[in-house]
């Protein structure tokens, strides 16, 4: 048995995993980017939006339990100074949505499976995040499960406000 620490994340991750696509599995092409309350100095971040910056993070993980470089997420089309569009073109089908959400966990449950604990000691190789969250200890918590679970937790509400049933 590896380390439980690891074990731990493993199991939550594939919970996230799991849970992440079940809160899209009903929806429509057209429900992905719907808008409960289209306001537009505060757009509703919609299941569309929600994978897309999801995704985004993806490939930051993987460069973190590996120790490097990586680009600033903040600029990136569904970043964090992204805002959710109404539009359907902008976005990918829902199934590539999802089969990217799919694909970008296991391939970080498949790096942490191979790692042991000392990937924890890893220095985060974003200057802008260097004071906040300065190793892979603090990083990968907060980007696996804080973050995640917040948007996660979007698409629950969203779909709530759609009439639509808790999953």
């Amino acid at each position: 048995m590896g380390s439980p620490i690891i074990e731990g994340y493993l199991f939550a991750w594939k919970k996230n995993q799991d849970y992440g696509a079940k809160l899209v599995s009903d929806l429509s092409e057209d429900q992905m980017v719907a808008q409960p309350a289209a306001n537009p100095e505060a757009p509703s971040n919609h299941p569309a939006w929600v994978l897309s910056h999801l995704n985004v993070y993806h490939p930051v993980i993987c460069s973190i339990i590996k120790g490097e470089s990586f680009e600033d997420p903040k600029n990136h089309q569904f970043g964090m100074l992204s805002k959710p569009e109404a539009s359907r073109d902008i976005y990918a089908a829902k199934q590539d949505l999802v089969d990217s959400y799919v694909n970008g966990h296991e391939e970080i449950a498949k790096l942490l499976s191979h790692s042991d604990d000392s990937i924890f000691s890893l220095p985060t190789k974003l200057e802008r995040w260097k004071n906040i969250m300065p190793t892979a200890g603090t990083a990968l918590p907060y980007l696996m499960f804080n973050h995640e679970n917040g948007h996660l937790g979007q698409i629950s509400a969203w779909r709530r406000i759609q009439g639509l049933p808790s999953v």
